[in-house]
């Protein structure tokens, strides 16, 4: 159980998602956009904030309305956001994201969100917090890059548990040599991770047998692998492999897919911190996920907790 008054801080990138307003095939046939407060990081904490728990994210957003609007957005969810950092000389972050019913077509125009220096994560709240998480976007730039790495040594040091998501994309790090190599050093303290398929496939830049993509992952120093498959479930495996089990959600009618994951790995982590079994966990995330499926955007209510069991 949770004894710790941060249930989550989540390091990276806040940003502002212009989402395609109609179901399509890629951008090339959006054209129109809708905005929302995106994210992975801030997904993340928003969601497990509805689900009950404290939260804080670290993020760097411009001194425009834009950034305002984000900050504001992930504040109405219950999100701590007084370590957000507004950077004078960087606008705010922006994704175009095509509206579909699995994975969607982007384009990222990064500026403000790398701009997260080793200073702007404080030991104070790294000892008050049960899990520091993080994902590819800050790793893939500097100064975000060094700064996260350095905070997560000292997360480990202060007691945290470690947590990423493998939100690996070309488009955002065209480097897979240094992909590879920071996300073995990210690993190597220790951390739960959670990946899709389509996650591994871009990380690798082919397809490869899940059983290899395991292994990897446990030698680099995964504690709990998180394999997520889509419709087809999810794949949970911990104590080096040696233990595993399957999740096969109910059939549901997709209106929106971003933030799927997000929503997913809030109901895994919200029930790992309530101490359930990695099954259970399983469940509450394809539960949570289930939820933000079938709404349009991030998810706007509060979440029981016990509810994502059933």
């Amino acid at each position: 159980m949770n004894k710790r008054e941060y249930g989550l801080v989540a390091v990276g990138e806040l940003l502002g998602d212009f989402i395609g307003s109609e179901i399509s095939n890629n951008l090339y046939d959006a054209a129109k956009f809708d905005r929302f407060q995106g994210g992975s990081p801030a997904n993340l904490a928003s969601n497990m904030a509805r689900l009950g728990f404290k939260t804080a994210i670290i993020s760097a957003v411009g001194t425009d309305n834009l950034g305002k609007y984000l900050v504001e957005k992930v504040q109405e969810a219950g999100v701590d956001t007084s370590l957000v950092i507004y950077d004078k000389n960087e606008p705010s972050s922006i994704v175009l994201v095509s509206r579909t019913t699995g994975t969607p077509d982007f384009i990222p125009y990064r500026t403000a969100d790398r701009m997260i220096n080793p200073e702007d994560i404080p030991d104070e709240l790294l000892k008050k917090a049960a899990v520091f998480h993080t994902t590819c976007w800050p790793l893939s730039k500097q100064p975000s890059q060094s700064s996260v790495l350095d905070a997560a040594k000292r997360a480990k040091a202060a007691g945290c548990v470690l947590s990423a998501d493998l939100n690996y994309a070309e488009r955002v790090w065209p480097d897979r040599e240094e992909a590879h190599r920071v996300i073995k050093e990210y690993l190597s303290h220790g951390a739960l991770i959670k990946l899709s398929e389509d996650d591994a496939e871009r990380f690798y830049g082919e397809q490869l047998q899940e059983e290899r993509i395991f292994e990897d992952f446990f030698n680099w120093g995964a504690e709990l692998i998180c394999f997520t498959k889509g419709s087809k479930g999810s794949v949970v495996l911990w104590n080096k492999g040696k233990n595993k089990i399957e999740n096969r959600p109910k059939a549901v009618n997709v209106v929106d897919a971003t933030g799927a994951g997000d929503s997913f790995w809030s109901g895994f982590l919200a029930a790992y911190l309530a101490g359930k079994s990695p099954e259970a966990c399983a469940t509450a995330g394809a539960n949570m996920a289930r939820i933000k499926l079938t709404t349009v955007g991030p998810i706007k209510e509060n979440v029981d907790l016990e509810r994502l069991f059933d």
